[in-house]
């Protein structure tokens, strides 16, 4: 497929019947959703003989949420809104017989009782719920407000069932693609970094340099996002030990995650000593090298690091550092060059230490 065509609807479409990914994770969703809403309709209309029971397929359709937690939690969200709708509508149409009258007050009060933050996003149709009744003149029958609690309850539990039985969520695809990504962003910036380090003169792409930084940062923010939606995803679900779990790469998530303070703090050390400001000067070219070879080893750990039950080899990462430190406890290279190569040499040492814990 070429990438004009991969980019337009078709090509949107080919990837989700060819690719596991959230494309066919959208319409599998869409499919689950129009089920649930199907069946509340039906089961409302030709079974129980509800009449004009518009609030079961709404209910149903809103529960196939993107995690089953989500269904469950959004059922009780759901039900307990729209219960407490239909019930101050009911209340408030007893007590004041102007229509248009009990319909601000309803919506007034249902908004305000809604923005209860355990309601969630389902806190508005506690106002809408009371509006619709109030509108469509049904606030004052006992039968039909019963009639309303009964399709509601009916449709959020179709739903629910529909989420959590049918192909629940699973986000494991996710977790992959964020190692990879974060992986590849951090030993870029490594290698990078290694090369600005092996340089007399302060780096003159200075601005790329540290908008990749940029860039890596905001990577390990998705990553983080993407390991908690997971997590969540696995939460009740009945697929919970499927390969698109995502389980055997969250190790490796977890790793890179925190890789991602010391190589912060290491770009933040180059930066400082490479404008040549006491007391905080480049290191010699020889312990400047010795600091470039070990970044490069550290990039490439942090690329196997991604891959799931591959041990990185930090033999040579290890003997790097002892080369480092040596020089850092000889006074040859001057106490300015010292502390220079110091505060290079500290986040070195952390990022090993996590690579060593992986």
């Amino acid at each position: 497929m070429t990438p004009e065509l991969d980019r337009t609807p078709l090509g949107w479409a080919a990837r989700a019947i060819r690719v596991p990914g959230s494309e066919r994770r959208t319409v599998l969703q869409a499919a689950k959703a129009t089920v649930a809403a199907v069946a509340a309709w039906l089961l409302a209309t030709r079974v129980i003989g509800l009449s004009q029971p518009f609030l079961a397929p709404y209910a149903a359709i809103f529960l196939v949420e993107a995690t089953v937690y989500r269904s469950l939690l959004g059922w009780a969200q759901q039900v307990g809104s729209v219960t407490l709708g239909v019930l101050l509508a009911a209340g408030v149409a007893q007590v004041v017989p102007e229509q248009t009258v009990t319909l601000a007050i309803v919506v007034f009060a249902g908004l305000l009782v809604g923005s209860w933050r355990r309601f969630g996003g389902s806190g508005v149709w506690v106002g809408v719920t009371g509006m619709l009744l109030v509108t469509y003149g049904t606030a004052r029958s006992s039968e039909l407000l019963g009639d309303r609690l009964l399709e509601t309850a009916l449709g959020a539990a179709i739903g629910l069932a529909v989420n959590v039985v049918i192909f629940p969520p699973l986000y494991g695809e996710r977790v992959a693609a964020a190692a990879d990504r974060l992986a590849s962003a951090l030993a870029g910036l490594l290698e990078d970094t290694a090369e600005l380090v092996r340089t007399d003169e302060p780096p003159e792409n200075l601005d790329e340099w540290l908008g990749r930084v940029s860039d890596v940062r905001s990577l390990a923010r998705a990553a983080e996002d993407a390991s908690g939606l997971t997590r969540e995803g696995r939460f009740l679900n009945l697929r919970k030990r499927s390969r698109h779990s995502g389980t055997q790469h969250e190790a490796s998530l977890r790793t890179l995650g925190a890789l991602w303070p010391p190589v912060e703090q290491l770009v933040e050390a180059v930066r400082t000593t490479s404008e040549g400001r006491e007391p905080f000067v480049y290191p010699w070219p020889k312990a400047r090298d010795a600091l470039a070879d070990l970044l490069l080893e550290l990039a490439t750990a942090v690329r196997d690091t991604a891959v799931p039950g591959r041990a990185a080899d930090l033999e040579r990462c290890r003997s790097l550092v002892c080369q480092v430190e040596d020089r850092l406890v000889s006074s040859d290279d001057g106490v300015t060059a010292t502390l220079g190569l110091g505060a290079m040499a500290l986040p070195v040492r952390r990022l090993l230490r996590q690579l060593d814990q992986h």
